[in-house]
This record gives structure tokens, sequence and C-alpha cells, in this order.
């Protein structure tokens, strides 16, 4: 059952301040809660805004001082990006499950984006990702199956500079699962990713997807 306490835990989850124990548990109740998962991607675009700033903004200079109505629109956005994710995810259940074969309109390469793919013979595993380039980042669809394993898994975008950010979160079932198909964000562009990974809960990469 989803308590006020874990609609709490969300943000502190995504922003890491969890402890170990806390962050266990919280994982666990994601398995079972669509409105978390949904949540845990809602938080996750503006997360990604926030971090970049920050890297981006030079030293000695507080990157509070420094926002800017720039960094408020393109967060605003991303939370409304988030919230049309979240419905898709309530929708889904608790896996963000889609019936296979289903219409799923993913990002359009277009000038700037990218496609990237990846399959894993021993595992059955495959995956596709496509990115389409947007003023903020990247719009990202996701399409896998074969999962090797239950629980709750990521999708990692891996910056040519070795930055990271988790561009969705959900439950998977394991082998025998539906094809899944979701979608996300990342304010890395398209040009900026050198790959990105599907992970474990733990952050044990289950398969890693390449141009």
């Amino acid at each position: 059952m989803c308590s006020p306490q874990h609609r709490r835990d969300v943000g502190a989850y995504v922003l890491g301040v969890l402890g170990a124990a806390d962050a266990f548990r919280f994982e666990e109740h994601l398995e079972d809660c669509p409105l978390c998962a949904g949540a845990v991607v809602e938080f996750g675009g503006v997360t990604a805004v926030l971090g970049r700033y920050a890297r981006l903004t030079p030293p000695g200079v507080d990157p509070v001082a420094r926002a800017g109505p720039g960094l408020v629109r393109r967060a605003t956005e991303l939370v409304a990006a988030g919230r049309r994710r979240t419905r898709r995810l309530v929708l889904g259940a608790a896996a963000v499950v889609l019936a296979a074969g289903a219409p799923f309109v993913v990002p359009g390469e277009g000038a700037g984006g990218g496609r990237w793919a990846a399959s894993d013979r021993g595992s059955g595993m495959t995956a596709v990702v496509t990115a389409g380039a947007r003023e903020w980042g990247a719009d990202v669809g996701l399409e896998v199956s074969g999962v090797p394993e239950s629980g709750v898994c990521s999708l990692v975008a891996v910056g040519r500079d070795g930055d990271e950010e988790t561009v969705a979160t959900w439950s998977s079932a394991g082998p025998g699962e539906a094809p899944l198909r979701l979608g996300g964000g990342a304010a890395l562009r398209p040009g900026d990713i050198a790959r990105f990974e599907v992970r474990t809960a733990a952050g044990r990469p289950l398969l890693r997807l390449t141009r």
C-alpha cells in the first residue's frame, strides 16, 4: 500500500539522500506501486536538469544565486513531460507494460537525434532506444523485451564525458513478460550521449546499448 511516507520518500530517493536501508525498502515498495514508480520518473527529469546545471556552474559561484528563468522553464517543462509519462505508467499498471503490438510512438531521430540498440544472445534480452533532440535535452523512447529477472530496472544515459542520468525507472516481471515500451527524458542532448544502459536497482548493467 502506498502511504504518505512513501510519497515523501520519492524526492529523497531520486536525490540520493535516503539511507541505504531506507532506499532498499523503498525499492521493494516500487516493485508493487505504479504511482511511486511514475513519480520517480517525473522527479528524475528535474534532477537531471539541476545536476547538469550544478556541474556547469563555475567554481566559487553559488548555483542557486546564478539560477535564472531559463533553468526554471526547463525544469517546468520536464515536470510537465514527467506528469504525462506518469499517467502512462499508471495506466500500464505495476510494470508499465503495454500489450505487444499496441501503438507506440517513439521520438523521431530527426536532426541531432539518434538510435541505440543491443541484444544479448545469452539472456535473450533486446532493447532499442530512440532519442529526439529538444531544447532542454533529449526526448527518449525505449522498447525492451526479454529482461532476464524481475525487479526494479532503470534506463541510464551515459554521456561522452562520463556523466550519467536516469531516464526512466520501471518494475519488470522478468522472463516471459510482454515487450515493454515507455518514454522518458534526459538533460543530455542526443549528440552528447555515448550509450544507454539498462540496470538493476542495485546498479548492475543488464544491457548496454550503442549506436
